[in-house]
């Protein structure tokens, strides 16, 4: 375990991808009582792991930030191993917004997510020593939450240092990306505690380049339409030039949210059905 603060330890898994970084971090909150968040992937090796760190100490918590299988998958195990409750905003499917089948997705949900209690959006959790509010921030995920003490924001996937966040449809959404890196942004001076990769010092700094990276490629995004219709492959492809094939495909991804709230806002529309192959055009 990598000891961040006196009262805070990271313990990485072994899932180490262009997406993840060196893998997901497990974050152990406390001194006494710990809260455990993002319990990570189900890998026998990373629970032994997160059990050896603990060294003994009880767990009163296991916070999940968001239900996709790098984070959430641990938790059933952690919690028959440390007695501790799971707590996330709801199951795989909490906070989506509907869209069409058509547009596929889906991939690394971690469909038979249940948490033991729901965390609401501003309700408080705490132990001997600390104190999280949750906040609802969907966009990266329909469930996924940011965990504040007021110095520290734990982040999950929604705002990381390394990398830009994939939003990919259905669980994903672009227009609530951003509107959660907005109220993210007016709880004032935090550190950034990732999901991956390392801690981020200046968060409202880096919230606010992630804002603008998103305004950034939406206008790239309908500048390209101005050419005529186009697929979300001939879009991607077009502002992505020279992109690895398997980050092409989460920058796919991402270009796909882009266009579906831009169709809700009535700037773009689909020609034909809603679906990833579909071209899009101007309105």
């Amino acid at each position: 375990m990598e000891i961040v603060e006196p009262d805070l330890g990271r313990v990485v898994a072994p899932n180490p991808s262009p997406l993840t970084a060196e893998g997901t971090n497990t974050w152990l909150l406390g001194t006494s009582e710990v809260a455990v968040i993002d319990p990570g992937p189900d890998d026998a090796g990373h629970l032994e792991a997160v059990l050896a760190a603990l060294d003994g100490r009880p767990v009163v918590a296991i916070l999940v930030t968001h239900a996709h299988l790098d984070h959430s998958a641990l938790a059933p195990a952690l919690s028959v191993r440390t007695g501790a409750p799971v707590l996330a905003f709801g199951d795989a499917r909490a906070g989506w917004r509907p869209v069409p089948e058509a547009v596929g997705g889906g991939r690394g949900v971690d469909w038979g997510f249940r948490p033991d209690r729901l965390l609401r959006d501003g309700e408080e959790v705490g132990g001997h020593g600390w104190r999280l509010r949750a906040w609802h921030t969907p966009g990266h995920m329909g469930n996924h939450l940011c965990l504040d003490d007021g110095r520290r924001l734990f982040t999950g996937d929604h705002a990381m240092g390394f990398a830009t966040s994939l939003v990919s449809p259905p669980e994903g959404d672009m227009g609530d990306y951003v509107d959660s890196l907005d109220r993210l942004i007016g709880l004032g001076p935090r550190m950034l505690l990732p999901g991956h990769g390392a801690m981020v010092e200046h968060g409202p700094e880096r919230l606010r380049a992630l804002r603008e990276h998103r305004r950034q490629r939406e206008k790239e995004i309908v500048e390209a339409l101005g050419i005529g219709p186009a697929t979300v492959g001939e879009i991607a492809a077009r502002l992505y030039a020279g992109l690895a094939v398997g980050l092409l495909r989460a920058a796919e991804r991402n270009v796909l949210a882009h266009l579906i709230d831009l169709s809700r806002r009535g700037v773009v529309a689909p020609v034909g059905a809603l679906s990833r192959v579909a071209a899009f055009r101007r309105v």
